[in-house]
């Protein structure tokens, strides 16, 4: 009796040894189909992801970009004879602006036909959105375009009802000249601060590259959509360095400069800061570009300037800049 209890002792054993050695020979096979659908190993042992595997393609993105960025400039520039298109604080000229609630299409229309290089846009009140002003720039001197107004709007401009500002060529002139070389050296001297802080040619050449990408990038949007650049638009240019400058070093300075865990991390988590910073700051120009769309000239160009800079700065830093710099972390890693 207890002899057979042995037996199928036994022979239960047997069977159960028997069942887990098929399981775990289908486990093994299992395991092997699956790992070859992995897209491939990495020295480390752990999966690469698809963007690891072609994040180097993405450079291309942004240096097709700016190669379309910079034919359309010099397009431009040969239909030109300049890079950008200046309104008369830049190019010299005359600002009428008149309180009146007139329309401003008619205005337009009745200009036309006598003055070649005109621009007219209405101001607005704030809070109603009426409009409560017409302001009329052109290239002539005041003693061309105000008889002109006065005629069409039948009352004298003075003081009273209007005001009228004049610009000469020579001086707005050297007002760009001015503008143009304060731009260089703010761009030169971040370069220089940038090799300061990294010492390495590749990290500093990427956030140069990145910034000087979002200007050009920029500029040539500006001259698709038709803007005549102010004073206050080249303002708005130098400004969108410091702009596009602080994403890219936080990047690299998480990247390079600190240690705990992988790379893609480290990316991942400055992206994560980068990105919140610049969607801030984008919401906040786009808000100011609207409500100061039809009340202030000035400003309204300085927000969209930005708005459109901070745009390719995503493109820029978060496609090219963050994927330069994860190659060469992983190269000096080696």
């Amino acid at each position: 009796m207890e002899d057979n209890e042995v037996k199928e002792n036994v022979k239960n054993l047997k069977m159960s040894t028997r069942d887990d050695f098929n399981n775990s020979e289908e486990t093994e096979k299992t395991n092997e189909i699956k790992a070859n659908k992995k897209i491939k190993i990495e020295p480390n042992g752990s999966e690469m992801s698809v963007y690891d595997k072609y994040y180097k393609l993405l450079f291309f993105i942004s240096i097709i970009a700016l190669a379309v960025s910079l034919i359309y400039i010099y397009s431009f520039y040969s239909l030109h004879g300049d890079i950008l298109k200046k309104d008369i604080t830049l190019s010299g000229g005359t600002s009428v602006q008149v309180q009146t609630a007139s329309d401003i299409n008619d205005l337009k229309n009745a200009l036309a036909p006598k003055f070649s290089e005109v621009n007219v846009r209405q101001i607005s009140d704030i809070i109603t959105g009426e409009q409560i002003a017409i302001v009329v720039e052109t290239s002539v001197p005041p003693e061309e375009i105000v008889p002109f107004l006065e005629e069409y709007f039948n009352f004298k401009l003075d003081e009273t009802n209007s005001s009228i500002e004049f610009t000469g060529s020579s001086l707005s002139g050297s007002f760009y000249n001015q503008l143009k070389i304060a731009l260089i050296l703010s761009f030169v001297a971040m370069a220089i601060v940038v090799f300061i802080i990294f010492r390495t040619p590749i990290p500093s050449l990427a956030v140069i590259f990145a910034a000087f990408a979002d200007i050009t990038m920029t500029l040539a949007v500006v001259n698709f959509l038709g803007m005549s650049v102010s004073t206050a638009g080249i303002v708005a240019f130098i400004m969108l360095i410091g702009y596009s400058v602080d994403t890219d070093i936080l990047l690299t300075i998480r990247v390079l400069k600190r240690h705990e865990g992988s790379i893609n991390s480290r990316v991942f988590s400055s992206f994560k800061t980068g990105i919140t910073m610049t969607l801030t700051s984008l919401v906040v120009n786009v808000i100011g570009m609207l409500m100061m769309s039809s009340i202030s000239n000035v400003f309204a160009q300085i927000f969209t300037i930005l708005t459109i800079g901070l745009l390719f700065d995503i493109l820029n830093t978060w496609i090219f800049n963050a994927s330069l710099i994860k190659w060469y972390a992983e190269r000096r890693n080696k």
